[in-house]
């Protein structure tokens, strides 16, 4: 099930990447220590150095300056019935701040 990189997952304990299990906690039992160990440092490493929040931006925006980004646009381009569309503020959605947050967080 789901997409099979081809190739060797690791070279020094001959594990190929169609060796692994398909299912997701079986997928992850089967790889090695030295795997998790990579997949724990290289996340923290994101949390750390390259996606560290910075306490004057709001909470989740993470997004370094001079990148083109925007977590909360100005407003939304909505398509009508009659094949236009429509520039709609967050006030006119339910598609508010608050709405988006809380599905944040409940991911």
């Amino acid at each position: 099930a789901g997409i099979r990189w081809p190739g060797s997952l690791s070279l020094a304990e001959g594990i190929k990447f169609s060796d692994l299990p398909g299912g997701a906690i079986a997928s992850w039992a089967a790889l090695p220590t030295s795997a998790w160990l990579q997949i724990v440092l290289f996340i923290s490493f994101l949390e750390v150095y390259a996606l560290k929040q910075d306490p004057e931006k709001d909470p989740g925006d993470v997004v370094p300056e001079g990148v083109a980004w925007a977590r909360y646009p100005d407003g939304y381009d909505v398509w009508l019935g009659d094949g236009s569309t429509k520039q709609v503020g967050e006030d006119e959605l339910f598609l508010g701040k608050t709405w988006k947050l809380n599905a944040e967080r409940n991911n």
